[in-house]
């Protein structure tokens, strides 16, 4: 019986401290054996236990595993769930299981502090040619105010940010939507989005390593879909929309921000831009072509380069247009 074995996976010590560990935030394997102060192998194997038995889920980023609680996701069991606020009321009335908790969040602290270091290096090492980019266009508060008014009056559901980068559209969205996907290819930039979104609960925010040519998700799980300046990197763009149209729902949208078109033929050089931005009527069709039916953009024009925001709703695949 499942009930038995989930009893059994929580009848240790150290499995009930991991527990309470990733009910505040995913951490890698090394860092929860870093917190327990125990080698890895042994680590690995209470995490397993507590896999098997359903209570935590491992995830494979590059060359590490992350760790987190599968309590709060949706679609979890209520049952995970009342195992999460048992173990919090535990916590409150054993002194010294509380002692315990209490000296583990104080290491965990300074492994948030060591990420946060490590993404402060990354943007002093790559602030000049970000700072080169913003001064070409709108600034990113007047955007962010845009892609919200763009998106207001719809629920978010389950997002998927793609190329979320450092974090900043997920953590702009968190409190609104059911739950954010951020996904991106660079582990460097997972690292600094993780960073980031630290602080956000573990149920709210999930990092995901992945290319938007191949997205690791199911079909039709996804309500709102994100390209927040990603889709000018995509060699094959209309590909990159039919992947993001095959696991939105119907009726689900999808927002791009990202550059009109433009002559700034260096920003490919420099920055790697495979497109130099984007006409409304080919986006259009490429909407169209894969599955969306495009609305009016919004243009952002008070700098050099012209921001656009291009948004969509999801049709049903018996509606979508054949152009």
């Amino acid at each position: 019986m499942r009930s038995e074995t989930i009893f059994r996976a929580l009848a240790d010590s150290t499995r009930l401290r991991i527990m309470r560990l990733i009910a505040a935030m995913e951490l890698a394997v090394g860092e929860v054996a870093q917190v327990l102060g125990q080698s890895q192998p042994r680590v690995s194997r209470h995490i397993s236990i507590l896999c098997e038995a359903g209570l935590a889920e491992r995830r494979r980023e590059g060359s590490w595993t992350f760790l987190r609680a599968v309590s709060g996701k949706p679609g979890s069991d209520p049952v995970e769930a009342a195992l999460a606020q048992l173990l919090a009321l535990a916590e409150q009335h054993d002194p010294e299981f509380a002692a315990t908790c209490q000296e583990d969040r104080r290491k965990l602290a300074a492994i948030r502090s060591a990420r946060e270091a490590e993404a402060e290096e990354y943007f002093a090492a790559h602030a000049e040619d970000w700072d080169e980019l913003r001064r070409l266009h709108s600034s990113d508060d007047r955007v962010e105010e845009a892609l919200s008014k763009a998106l207001a009056g719809h629920s978010l559901g389950r997002v998927l940010d793609i190329g979320t980068g450092t974090g900043r559209m997920a953590e702009l969205f968190a409190a609104h939507a059911e739950h954010i996907l951020a996904l991106d290819k660079s582990l460097a930039m997972l690292r600094v989005a993780r960073a980031k979104l630290q602080h956000l609960p573990t149920n709210r925010v999930e990092l995901v390593q992945g290319d938007f040519a191949q997205l690791p998700l199911a079909a039709d799980s996804i309500d709102t879909v994100l390209f927040h300046q990603v889709l000018h990197f995509a060699q094959d763009p209309a590909s990159a929309l039919r992947e993001a149209a095959r696991v939105t729902r119907d009726g689900g949208r999808i927002a791009i921000v990202d550059f009109a078109a433009h002559q700034r033929e260096d920003l490919r050089d420099r920055h790697a831009h495979a497109r130099l931005g984007f006409e409304d009527g080919p986006l259009a069709e490429m909407l169209r072509a894969a599955g969306f039916a495009p609305e009016p953009p919004t243009a952002l024009d008070d700098g050099e380069l012209v921001i656009k925001i291009w948004t969509g709703e999801r049709l049903p695949a018996a509606r979508e247009v054949v152009l």
